[in-house]
Protein backbone atom coordinates (compact mmCIF):
# COMPACT_ATOMS: atom_id res chain seq x y z
CA UNK A 1 0.00 0.00 0.00
CA UNK A 2 1.68 3.15 -1.35
CA UNK A 3 1.22 6.83 -0.65
CA UNK A 4 -0.01 8.41 -4.29
CA UNK A 5 -1.48 11.34 -5.35
CA UNK A 6 -0.98 10.64 -9.08
CA UNK A 7 -5.42 9.16 -9.04
CA UNK A 8 -6.99 12.80 -7.39
CA UNK A 9 -6.66 14.76 -10.90
CA UNK A 10 -7.49 12.51 -13.55
CA UNK A 11 -10.35 10.58 -12.53
CA UNK A 12 -13.83 10.51 -10.82
CA UNK A 13 -15.62 8.67 -8.56
CA UNK A 14 -19.18 7.57 -7.59
CA UNK A 15 -18.30 8.07 -3.40
CA UNK A 16 -15.85 10.22 -1.56
CA UNK A 17 -15.71 9.71 1.80
CA UNK A 18 -14.50 11.73 4.65
CA UNK A 19 -12.55 9.31 7.44
CA UNK A 20 -10.68 6.79 8.02
CA UNK A 21 -11.65 5.64 11.21
CA UNK A 22 -13.18 1.92 11.58
CA UNK A 23 -16.47 3.78 9.97
CA UNK A 24 -14.80 5.09 7.14
CA UNK A 25 -13.12 2.24 6.04
CA UNK A 26 -15.21 0.02 5.80
CA UNK A 27 -17.49 2.02 4.56
CA UNK A 28 -14.70 2.23 1.29
CA UNK A 29 -14.29 -1.72 1.71
CA UNK A 30 -17.73 -2.14 1.48
CA UNK A 31 -18.41 -0.32 -1.52
CA UNK A 32 -15.32 -1.03 -4.22
CA UNK A 33 -16.17 -4.48 -3.51
CA UNK A 34 -19.76 -3.75 -4.95
CA UNK A 35 -18.77 -1.92 -7.92
CA UNK A 36 -18.50 1.67 -6.74
CA UNK A 37 -15.22 3.33 -8.07
CA UNK A 38 -14.09 4.81 -4.40
CA UNK A 39 -11.80 7.39 -2.66
CA UNK A 40 -11.34 8.21 0.56
CA UNK A 41 -9.32 10.81 2.44
CA UNK A 42 -8.45 11.33 5.82
CA UNK A 43 -7.51 14.21 7.57
CA UNK A 44 -4.09 12.74 10.16
CA UNK A 45 -3.78 9.25 10.40
CA UNK A 46 -6.09 6.25 9.45
CA UNK A 47 -7.52 4.83 12.65
CA UNK A 48 -5.67 7.50 15.01
CA UNK A 49 -8.99 9.44 16.58
CA UNK A 50 -11.60 7.51 17.83
CA UNK A 51 -10.71 3.50 16.19
CA UNK A 52 -7.84 3.97 18.70
CA UNK A 53 -9.60 4.90 21.52
CA UNK A 54 -10.96 1.70 22.64
CA UNK A 55 -11.01 -0.65 25.26
CA UNK A 56 -9.69 -3.25 22.88
CA UNK A 57 -13.28 -5.29 22.65
CA UNK A 58 -15.15 -6.49 19.71
CA UNK A 59 -18.60 -7.41 22.08
CA UNK A 60 -22.55 -7.04 22.10
CA UNK A 61 -22.58 -4.22 24.64
CA UNK A 62 -23.80 -6.56 27.66
CA UNK A 63 -24.93 -3.62 29.28
CA UNK A 64 -27.50 -2.13 26.67
CA UNK A 65 -29.37 -5.35 27.75
CA UNK A 66 -30.65 -2.88 30.47
CA UNK A 67 -32.42 -0.59 28.16
CA UNK A 68 -33.89 -3.86 26.43
CA UNK A 69 -31.42 -2.29 23.39
CA UNK A 70 -32.39 -6.04 22.14
CA UNK A 71 -31.79 -4.83 18.49
CA UNK A 72 -28.11 -2.94 19.07
CA UNK A 73 -27.37 -6.47 21.17
CA UNK A 74 -28.10 -8.79 18.80
CA UNK A 75 -26.33 -6.85 15.50
CA UNK A 76 -23.44 -6.46 17.72
CA UNK A 77 -23.13 -9.83 18.79
CA UNK A 78 -23.41 -11.05 15.12
CA UNK A 79 -20.70 -8.95 13.54
CA UNK A 80 -18.69 -10.13 16.40
CA UNK A 81 -19.12 -13.68 15.14
CA UNK A 82 -18.24 -12.09 11.79
CA UNK A 83 -15.59 -10.26 12.49
CA UNK A 84 -14.17 -13.18 14.23
CA UNK A 85 -14.44 -14.91 10.95
CA UNK A 86 -12.96 -12.55 8.27
CA UNK A 87 -9.98 -11.31 11.07
CA UNK A 88 -8.96 -14.37 13.19
CA UNK A 89 -5.58 -13.09 13.70
CA UNK A 90 -7.24 -9.59 15.06
CA UNK A 91 -10.66 -11.48 16.97
CA UNK A 92 -10.15 -13.58 19.77
CA UNK A 93 -12.70 -14.93 22.44
CA UNK A 94 -11.50 -14.01 26.15
CA UNK A 95 -13.34 -15.02 29.29
CA UNK A 96 -15.06 -12.06 31.49
CA UNK A 97 -15.49 -12.34 35.24
CA UNK A 98 -18.97 -10.11 35.71
CA UNK A 99 -18.42 -9.11 39.38
CA UNK A 100 -22.06 -8.80 41.56
CA UNK A 101 -22.14 -7.50 45.24
CA UNK A 102 -24.41 -7.34 48.03
CA UNK A 103 -24.79 -3.42 47.97
CA UNK A 104 -24.67 -3.10 44.15
CA UNK A 105 -27.14 -1.62 41.85
CA UNK A 106 -27.56 -4.51 39.86
CA UNK A 107 -29.38 -7.33 41.99
CA UNK A 108 -27.57 -10.62 41.40
CA UNK A 109 -30.90 -12.66 39.65
CA UNK A 110 -30.81 -9.46 37.23
CA UNK A 111 -27.47 -10.83 36.24
CA UNK A 112 -28.08 -14.23 35.93
CA UNK A 113 -30.81 -12.95 33.45
CA UNK A 114 -29.01 -10.73 31.27
CA UNK A 115 -26.71 -13.72 31.44
CA UNK A 116 -29.27 -16.12 29.92
CA UNK A 117 -30.60 -13.56 27.31
CA UNK A 118 -27.21 -12.75 26.41
CA UNK A 119 -26.90 -16.18 25.27
CA UNK A 120 -30.01 -16.48 23.55
CA UNK A 121 -29.18 -13.35 21.63
CA UNK A 122 -25.83 -15.36 20.50
CA UNK A 123 -27.34 -18.55 19.69
CA UNK A 124 -24.83 -18.13 16.54
CA UNK A 125 -21.83 -17.36 17.95
CA UNK A 126 -19.87 -20.88 17.45
CA UNK A 127 -20.74 -20.57 14.24
CA UNK A 128 -17.10 -20.46 13.30
CA UNK A 129 -14.38 -21.19 10.54
CA UNK A 130 -11.75 -21.86 13.25
CA UNK A 131 -13.75 -24.46 16.15
CA UNK A 132 -10.38 -23.66 18.25
CA UNK A 133 -12.23 -20.37 19.33
CA UNK A 134 -15.74 -22.03 20.31
CA UNK A 135 -17.17 -20.05 23.03
CA UNK A 136 -19.06 -21.68 25.89
CA UNK A 137 -22.17 -20.51 27.13
CA UNK A 138 -22.36 -18.47 30.58
CA UNK A 139 -21.41 -20.03 34.08
CA UNK A 140 -22.42 -18.69 37.89
CA UNK A 141 -19.13 -19.16 40.51
CA UNK A 142 -19.23 -18.76 44.20
CA UNK A 143 -17.56 -15.98 45.51
CA UNK A 144 -14.23 -17.96 46.37
CA UNK A 145 -13.96 -19.63 43.12
CA UNK A 146 -14.45 -15.76 41.77
CA UNK A 147 -11.46 -14.88 44.58
CA UNK A 148 -9.10 -17.77 43.44
CA UNK A 149 -8.99 -16.79 40.19
CA UNK A 150 -8.81 -12.80 40.53
CA UNK A 151 -7.50 -12.45 43.94
CA UNK A 152 -7.54 -8.74 43.75
CA UNK A 153 -11.54 -8.72 43.71
CA UNK A 154 -12.46 -6.78 46.65
CA UNK A 155 -14.15 -9.35 49.02
CA UNK A 156 -16.37 -7.64 51.07
CA UNK A 157 -20.38 -8.12 49.96
CA UNK A 158 -19.08 -10.05 46.62
CA UNK A 159 -21.40 -12.30 45.67
CA UNK A 160 -21.64 -15.11 42.78
CA UNK A 161 -20.15 -13.99 39.95
CA UNK A 162 -20.46 -14.88 36.14
CA UNK A 163 -18.10 -15.89 34.19
CA UNK A 164 -19.14 -15.50 30.12
CA UNK A 165 -17.38 -14.48 26.47
CA UNK A 166 -17.00 -11.79 24.55
CA UNK A 167 -13.78 -11.37 22.06
CA UNK A 168 -11.09 -8.82 22.09
CA UNK A 169 -9.53 -6.91 18.99
CA UNK A 170 -5.52 -7.73 19.44
CA UNK A 171 -4.93 -4.53 17.78
CA UNK A 172 -8.15 -1.82 17.04
CA UNK A 173 -5.64 0.38 15.12
CA UNK A 174 -4.11 -2.69 12.74
CA UNK A 175 -7.83 -3.94 12.34
CA UNK A 176 -8.74 -0.52 11.10
CA UNK A 177 -6.12 -0.82 8.85
CA UNK A 178 -6.75 -4.13 7.41
CA UNK A 179 -9.98 -2.75 6.15
CA UNK A 180 -8.47 -0.07 4.57
CA UNK A 181 -5.96 -2.77 2.73
CA UNK A 182 -8.76 -4.93 2.07
CA UNK A 183 -10.37 -1.69 0.07
CA UNK A 184 -7.38 -0.70 -1.40
CA UNK A 185 -6.46 -4.64 -3.07
CA UNK A 186 -10.59 -4.19 -4.25
CA UNK A 187 -9.58 -0.65 -6.34
CA UNK A 188 -9.86 2.22 -3.81
CA UNK A 189 -7.64 5.04 -3.57
CA UNK A 190 -6.48 6.08 -0.05
CA UNK A 191 -4.56 9.04 1.52
CA UNK A 192 -3.68 9.82 4.85
CA UNK A 193 -3.00 13.51 5.88
CA UNK A 194 -5.74 14.53 3.45
CA UNK A 195 -7.90 16.78 4.72
CA UNK A 196 -10.82 17.86 2.94
CA UNK A 197 -11.65 21.47 3.30
CA UNK A 198 -14.60 22.59 1.32
CA UNK A 199 -17.08 21.12 -0.85
CA UNK A 200 -17.58 21.43 -4.14
CA UNK A 201 -21.24 22.64 -5.63
CA UNK A 202 -22.92 22.18 -9.24
CA UNK A 203 -23.41 26.12 -10.39
CA UNK A 204 -26.30 25.13 -12.52
CA UNK A 205 -28.28 23.28 -10.25
CA UNK A 206 -31.07 24.65 -8.76
CA UNK A 207 -30.79 23.59 -5.30
CA UNK A 208 -27.23 22.83 -3.64
CA UNK A 209 -25.88 19.91 -5.22
CA UNK A 210 -22.54 18.81 -3.72
CA UNK A 211 -20.35 16.85 -6.55
CA UNK A 212 -16.62 16.82 -5.20
CA UNK A 213 -14.43 17.75 -2.45
CA UNK A 214 -11.50 20.49 -2.05
CA UNK A 215 -8.64 18.31 -0.34
CA UNK A 216 -5.29 19.32 0.78
CA UNK A 217 -2.36 17.32 0.59
CA UNK A 218 -0.33 17.51 4.20
CA UNK A 219 2.40 15.87 2.86
CA UNK A 220 2.51 17.01 -0.86
CA UNK A 221 1.45 20.75 0.41
CA UNK A 222 -1.04 21.05 -2.31
CA UNK A 223 -4.88 21.52 -2.53
CA UNK A 224 -6.88 19.43 -4.97
CA UNK A 225 -10.06 19.34 -6.61
CA UNK A 226 -11.59 15.94 -6.42
CA UNK A 227 -15.14 15.02 -8.22
CA UNK A 228 -17.78 12.27 -6.63
CA UNK A 229 -21.15 11.96 -7.26
CA UNK A 230 -21.51 10.98 -3.16
CA UNK A 231 -19.65 12.42 -0.55
CA UNK A 232 -20.20 9.88 2.83
CA UNK A 233 -19.77 12.04 5.85
CA UNK A 234 -17.68 9.12 7.88
CA UNK A 235 -15.85 11.47 10.04
CA UNK A 236 -16.97 10.55 13.85
CA UNK A 237 -17.05 13.20 16.36
CA UNK A 238 -16.26 15.54 13.58
CA UNK A 239 -19.00 15.01 11.74
CA UNK A 240 -20.99 18.06 12.16
CA UNK A 241 -18.09 20.37 11.76
CA UNK A 242 -17.47 18.56 8.28
CA UNK A 243 -21.24 19.28 7.60
CA UNK A 244 -21.14 22.79 8.53
CA UNK A 245 -18.28 23.31 5.85
CA UNK A 246 -21.16 22.58 3.27
CA UNK A 247 -23.21 25.92 4.50
CA UNK A 248 -24.09 27.17 7.65
CA UNK A 249 -27.69 27.76 6.60
CA UNK A 250 -28.30 23.85 6.61
CA UNK A 251 -25.54 23.22 9.55
CA UNK A 252 -26.61 19.68 11.21
CA UNK A 253 -27.64 20.60 15.35
CA UNK A 254 -24.08 20.33 17.30
CA UNK A 255 -23.11 16.91 17.81
CA UNK A 256 -22.78 15.11 20.88
CA UNK A 257 -19.72 14.21 22.02
CA UNK A 258 -18.88 11.42 25.05
CA UNK A 259 -15.17 11.46 26.27
CA UNK A 260 -13.80 7.80 26.85
CA UNK A 261 -10.49 7.52 28.36
CA UNK A 262 -8.05 4.73 29.28
CA UNK A 263 -5.13 3.94 31.20
CA UNK A 264 -2.37 1.53 31.53
CA UNK A 265 -0.81 0.24 34.52
CA UNK A 266 0.82 -2.68 36.26
CA UNK A 267 -0.59 -6.31 35.72
CA UNK A 268 -2.97 -6.59 38.21
CA UNK A 269 -5.35 -9.30 36.95
CA UNK A 270 -4.47 -12.62 35.74
CA UNK A 271 -6.73 -13.99 33.11
CA UNK A 272 -10.06 -12.94 33.35
CA UNK A 273 -11.65 -8.83 31.93
CA UNK A 274 -13.15 -8.14 35.12
CA UNK A 275 -16.39 -6.77 34.33
CA UNK A 276 -17.23 -4.12 37.65
CA UNK A 277 -19.89 -1.90 38.52
CA UNK A 278 -19.04 1.50 39.82
CA UNK A 279 -20.98 2.96 42.75
CA UNK A 280 -22.68 5.12 40.14
CA UNK A 281 -23.92 2.43 37.91
CA UNK A 282 -21.39 2.21 35.32
CA UNK A 283 -19.28 -0.22 34.29
CA UNK A 284 -15.81 -0.41 34.03
CA UNK A 285 -13.53 -3.22 32.67
CA UNK A 286 -10.36 -4.28 34.10
CA UNK A 287 -8.27 -6.36 31.06
CA UNK A 288 -4.96 -8.66 31.45
CA UNK A 289 -2.84 -6.56 28.35
CA UNK A 290 0.16 -7.63 27.05
CA UNK A 291 1.72 -8.36 30.82
CA UNK A 292 0.16 -5.11 31.99
CA UNK A 293 -3.67 -4.28 32.51
CA UNK A 294 -5.73 -2.25 30.87
CA UNK A 295 -8.12 -0.12 32.71
CA UNK A 296 -11.36 1.62 30.91
CA UNK A 297 -13.51 3.51 30.13
CA UNK A 298 -15.15 6.25 30.81
CA UNK A 299 -18.57 7.92 29.63
CA UNK A 300 -18.65 11.96 30.36
CA UNK A 301 -19.52 14.44 28.07
CA UNK A 302 -17.29 16.71 25.94
CA UNK A 303 -18.21 20.50 25.35
CA UNK A 304 -15.81 22.18 23.00
CA UNK A 305 -14.10 21.21 19.27
CA UNK A 306 -12.64 18.22 19.22
CA UNK A 307 -9.64 19.37 17.22
CA UNK A 308 -8.96 20.52 20.98
CA UNK A 309 -9.61 17.89 22.67
CA UNK A 310 -7.12 16.36 25.31
CA UNK A 311 -7.20 14.20 29.13
CA UNK A 312 -7.04 15.84 31.37
CA UNK A 313 -5.40 15.06 35.01
CA UNK A 314 -8.55 15.49 36.67
CA UNK A 315 -10.54 12.92 34.13
CA UNK A 316 -8.04 10.42 34.90
CA UNK A 317 -8.06 10.98 38.53
CA UNK A 318 -11.79 10.69 38.89
CA UNK A 319 -11.91 7.63 37.05
CA UNK A 320 -8.65 6.19 39.56
CA UNK A 321 -11.10 6.57 42.28
CA UNK A 322 -14.05 5.42 40.71
CA UNK A 323 -12.20 2.17 39.92
CA UNK A 324 -10.25 1.85 43.22
CA UNK A 325 -14.06 1.82 44.57
CA UNK A 326 -15.19 -1.33 42.84
CA UNK A 327 -11.59 -3.13 42.44
CA UNK A 328 -8.44 -3.65 44.15
CA UNK A 329 -8.54 -6.16 47.65
CA UNK A 330 -5.47 -4.56 49.45
CA UNK A 331 -3.72 -2.05 47.52
CA UNK A 332 -5.05 0.81 45.35
CA UNK A 333 -4.22 2.57 42.24
CA UNK A 334 -2.52 5.77 43.02
CA UNK A 335 -1.68 8.01 39.95
CA UNK A 336 2.01 7.57 40.00
CA UNK A 337 0.96 3.69 38.96
CA UNK A 338 -0.51 4.65 35.44
CA UNK A 339 1.96 4.26 32.84
CA UNK A 340 -0.04 5.29 29.92
CA UNK A 341 -2.98 7.04 29.38
CA UNK A 342 -5.13 7.63 26.11
CA UNK A 343 -8.75 8.96 25.25
CA UNK A 344 -10.81 9.79 22.43
CA UNK A 345 -14.59 10.86 21.32
CA UNK A 346 -17.30 9.32 21.17
CA UNK A 347 -20.26 10.74 18.16
CA UNK A 348 -23.85 9.83 19.79
CA UNK A 349 -26.93 9.74 18.09
CA UNK A 350 -28.88 10.10 21.05
CA UNK A 351 -29.88 13.40 22.88
CA UNK A 352 -32.47 12.97 25.76
CA UNK A 353 -30.80 11.50 28.03
CA UNK A 354 -29.01 13.16 31.02
CA UNK A 355 -26.39 11.08 30.86
CA UNK A 356 -24.13 10.10 28.10
CA UNK A 357 -23.14 6.67 29.52
CA UNK A 358 -27.42 5.90 29.23
CA UNK A 359 -27.01 7.52 25.51
CA UNK A 360 -27.33 4.39 22.59
CA UNK A 361 -24.62 3.86 20.75
CA UNK A 362 -26.94 3.03 17.66
CA UNK A 363 -26.16 4.57 14.43
CA UNK A 364 -28.09 6.93 11.83
CA UNK A 365 -27.57 7.54 7.99
CA UNK A 366 -28.27 10.23 7.29
CA UNK A 367 -29.17 11.82 3.98
CA UNK A 368 -28.79 15.84 3.82
CA UNK A 369 -31.01 16.13 0.64
CA UNK A 370 -33.70 16.93 3.11
CA UNK A 371 -31.69 20.01 4.52
CA UNK A 372 -31.24 21.10 0.79
CA UNK A 373 -28.35 19.85 0.64
CA UNK A 374 -27.90 16.95 -2.63
CA UNK A 375 -25.54 14.39 -2.82
CA UNK A 376 -24.55 14.46 0.95
CA UNK A 377 -24.48 11.64 3.48
CA UNK A 378 -23.62 11.61 6.85
CA UNK A 379 -23.76 8.66 9.43
CA UNK A 380 -23.52 9.48 12.99
CA UNK A 381 -22.93 7.22 16.30
CA UNK A 382 -22.28 3.30 16.26
CA UNK A 383 -19.80 1.53 17.67
CA UNK A 384 -16.81 -0.12 16.40
CA UNK A 385 -18.11 -3.33 16.34
CA UNK A 386 -20.91 -2.69 14.57
CA UNK A 387 -19.08 -0.53 11.89
CA UNK A 388 -18.84 -3.83 9.17
CA UNK A 389 -23.12 -3.62 8.75
CA UNK A 390 -23.12 -0.09 9.20
CA UNK A 391 -21.20 0.21 5.63
CA UNK A 392 -23.11 -2.75 4.60
CA UNK A 393 -26.57 -0.49 5.18
CA UNK A 394 -25.40 2.28 3.65
CA UNK A 395 -24.23 0.41 0.48
CA UNK A 396 -27.72 -0.62 0.27
CA UNK A 397 -28.95 2.78 1.04
CA UNK A 398 -26.75 4.16 -1.87
CA UNK A 399 -27.91 0.92 -4.32
CA UNK A 400 -31.75 2.72 -4.05
CA UNK A 401 -30.17 6.47 -4.61
CA UNK A 402 -28.73 5.53 -7.68
CA UNK A 403 -31.60 3.51 -8.57
CA UNK A 404 -30.02 0.28 -9.87
CA UNK A 405 -30.19 -3.40 -8.52
CA UNK A 406 -27.50 -3.86 -5.08
CA UNK A 407 -24.66 -5.99 -5.78
CA UNK A 408 -24.64 -8.71 -3.34
CA UNK A 409 -21.94 -7.70 -0.04
CA UNK A 410 -19.29 -9.78 0.69
CA UNK A 411 -17.36 -8.26 3.40
CA UNK A 412 -19.24 -10.65 5.68
CA UNK A 413 -16.97 -14.00 4.49
CA UNK A 414 -14.60 -12.72 2.87
CA UNK A 415 -10.80 -12.44 4.90
CA UNK A 416 -9.92 -9.25 5.34
CA UNK A 417 -6.58 -8.78 3.61
CA UNK A 418 -3.69 -10.52 5.72
CA UNK A 419 -6.17 -12.57 7.86
CA UNK A 420 -6.75 -15.70 5.39
CA UNK A 421 -6.36 -17.92 8.41
CA UNK A 422 -8.23 -21.21 8.72
CA UNK A 423 -7.04 -21.95 12.07
CA UNK A 424 -5.25 -19.21 13.85
CA UNK A 425 -3.52 -21.60 16.66
CA UNK A 426 -2.38 -23.91 13.84
CA UNK A 427 -1.21 -21.11 11.86
CA UNK A 428 1.05 -20.12 14.65
CA UNK A 429 2.63 -23.55 15.26
CA UNK A 430 3.31 -22.80 11.72
CA UNK A 431 5.23 -20.09 11.71
CA UNK A 432 7.21 -20.76 14.87
CA UNK A 433 8.07 -24.11 13.30
CA UNK A 434 9.46 -22.44 10.00
CA UNK A 435 10.96 -19.47 12.48
CA UNK A 436 13.36 -21.12 15.00
CA UNK A 437 15.24 -17.93 15.54
CA UNK A 438 12.52 -16.32 16.98
CA UNK A 439 10.57 -16.70 20.22
CA UNK A 440 7.44 -18.76 20.38
CA UNK A 441 5.77 -15.85 21.99
CA UNK A 442 7.35 -13.09 19.36
CA UNK A 443 6.23 -15.13 16.85
CA UNK A 444 2.50 -15.32 18.35
CA UNK A 445 2.25 -12.00 19.14
CA UNK A 446 3.47 -10.74 15.27
CA UNK A 447 1.21 -13.61 13.99
CA UNK A 448 -1.88 -11.69 15.76
CA UNK A 449 -0.18 -8.49 14.50
CA UNK A 450 0.13 -9.58 10.65
CA UNK A 451 -1.05 -13.22 9.84
CA UNK A 452 -0.06 -13.43 6.37
CA UNK A 453 1.51 -10.53 6.10
CA UNK A 454 4.44 -11.84 8.34
CA UNK A 455 6.46 -13.86 6.28
CA UNK A 456 7.17 -10.30 4.00
CA UNK A 457 8.25 -9.03 8.01
CA UNK A 458 10.42 -11.70 8.89
CA UNK A 459 11.97 -11.58 5.81
CA UNK A 460 13.01 -7.68 6.00
CA UNK A 461 14.28 -8.77 9.09
CA UNK A 462 16.28 -11.77 8.38
CA UNK A 463 17.85 -10.12 4.62
CA UNK A 464 18.37 -6.83 5.81
CA UNK A 465 19.47 -7.39 9.75
CA UNK A 466 16.22 -5.79 11.32
CA UNK A 467 15.90 -8.81 13.76
CA UNK A 468 16.40 -7.02 16.91
CA UNK A 469 13.61 -6.68 19.95
CA UNK A 470 12.29 -3.38 21.02
CA UNK A 471 10.04 -4.56 23.97
CA UNK A 472 9.12 -7.21 26.20
CA UNK A 473 6.26 -8.16 23.18
CA UNK A 474 9.30 -9.13 20.91
CA UNK A 475 8.63 -6.16 18.38
CA UNK A 476 11.04 -5.90 15.83
CA UNK A 477 13.13 -3.43 13.83
CA UNK A 478 11.55 -4.80 10.41
CA UNK A 479 8.15 -3.21 11.29
CA UNK A 480 9.16 0.38 11.09
CA UNK A 481 10.83 -0.52 7.66
CA UNK A 482 7.80 -2.48 6.87
CA UNK A 483 5.29 0.16 8.42
CA UNK A 484 6.63 2.64 6.36
CA UNK A 485 7.04 1.11 2.92
CA UNK A 486 3.98 -1.25 2.83
CA UNK A 487 1.61 0.96 5.21
CA UNK A 488 1.74 4.60 4.06
CA UNK A 489 3.06 5.32 7.46
CA UNK A 490 4.23 9.08 7.19
CA UNK A 491 5.25 10.05 10.88
CA UNK A 492 6.97 8.52 13.79
CA UNK A 493 3.38 8.53 15.63
CA UNK A 494 2.08 6.43 13.08
CA UNK A 495 5.10 3.66 13.68
CA UNK A 496 4.41 3.61 17.19
CA UNK A 497 1.08 3.87 18.14
CA UNK A 498 -0.96 2.61 14.96
CA UNK A 499 1.33 0.00 12.83
CA UNK A 500 2.87 -1.26 15.61
CA UNK A 501 2.10 -1.25 19.41
CA UNK A 502 5.57 -0.25 20.46
CA UNK A 503 4.62 2.92 21.73
CA UNK A 504 0.57 1.59 23.26
CA UNK A 505 1.79 0.46 26.46
CA UNK A 506 3.65 3.64 27.62
CA UNK A 507 7.31 5.03 27.03
CA UNK A 508 9.79 2.29 24.80
CA UNK A 509 12.37 3.88 26.80
CA UNK A 510 15.16 6.49 25.03
CA UNK A 511 17.14 3.47 23.46
CA UNK A 512 14.37 2.18 21.63
CA UNK A 513 13.30 5.56 20.89
CA UNK A 514 16.05 6.59 19.58
CA UNK A 515 16.10 3.13 16.83
CA UNK A 516 12.77 3.94 15.90
CA UNK A 517 13.32 7.80 14.99
CA UNK A 518 16.55 6.73 13.26
CA UNK A 519 15.26 4.22 11.12
CA UNK A 520 12.48 6.04 10.16
CA UNK A 521 14.59 9.51 10.01
CA UNK A 522 16.43 7.67 6.73
CA UNK A 523 13.55 6.17 5.14
CA UNK A 524 11.57 9.46 5.10
CA UNK A 525 14.57 11.49 4.68
CA UNK A 526 14.28 13.70 7.48
CA UNK A 527 16.53 16.50 8.51
CA UNK A 528 17.66 17.12 12.32
CA UNK A 529 14.67 19.36 12.89
CA UNK A 530 12.02 17.40 11.32
CA UNK A 531 13.65 14.53 13.92
CA UNK A 532 13.11 17.34 16.79
CA UNK A 533 9.70 17.96 15.90
CA UNK A 534 8.99 14.63 15.20
CA UNK A 535 10.38 13.00 18.67
CA UNK A 536 8.64 16.34 20.71
CA UNK A 537 5.19 15.01 19.30
CA UNK A 538 5.55 11.62 20.38
CA UNK A 539 6.81 12.63 23.85
CA UNK A 540 4.00 14.72 24.24
CA UNK A 541 1.27 11.48 23.66
CA UNK A 542 3.54 9.15 25.94
CA UNK A 543 3.74 12.35 28.70
CA UNK A 544 1.49 11.73 31.73
CA UNK A 545 -1.35 14.47 32.05
CA UNK A 546 0.17 17.30 34.50
CA UNK A 547 -2.96 19.45 34.37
Amino acid sequence: MKRTTRFIQDSHFDVLIIGGGITGAAVAYEAVTRGFSVALFEKDDFGGATSAATSKMIHGGLRYLAKMELKLVRESLRERRILTNIAPNFVHPAPYLLTGYKNGKTPGWMLKAAMILYDLLSFDKNWLRDKSKRMPKHRTVSKNNALSLEPSLISDGLLHSQIYYDCISFSPERLTLAFIKSAVEAGAKVLNYAEVKDFLFEKKSHKRKVYGCKVFDKVANNEYNVLGRYVINCSGPWADVIVNKASKKYATKVLRRSEGIHFITKKLVNNYIVTATTLNGRHCFIVPWRNRTLIGTTDKEFIGKPDEYKVAKSTVNDFLEEVNQVFGEKEKLQYSDVQFVYGGLRPLVEDQTKDVYESSRKYEIVDHEKDGISGLITVEGGKYTTSRSLAENLVDYLFKKVGKKPIASISASKFLKGSDIENFQRFVDVKTEENPEFKGEQIDFLCKMYGTELDSVLRLAKEDGLSISLNADGEIEAQVVYAIQNEMAIKLSDILFRRTGIGTLGHPGEETLAKVLNIAATLLNWDEKRKETELKEVEEILKIPEN
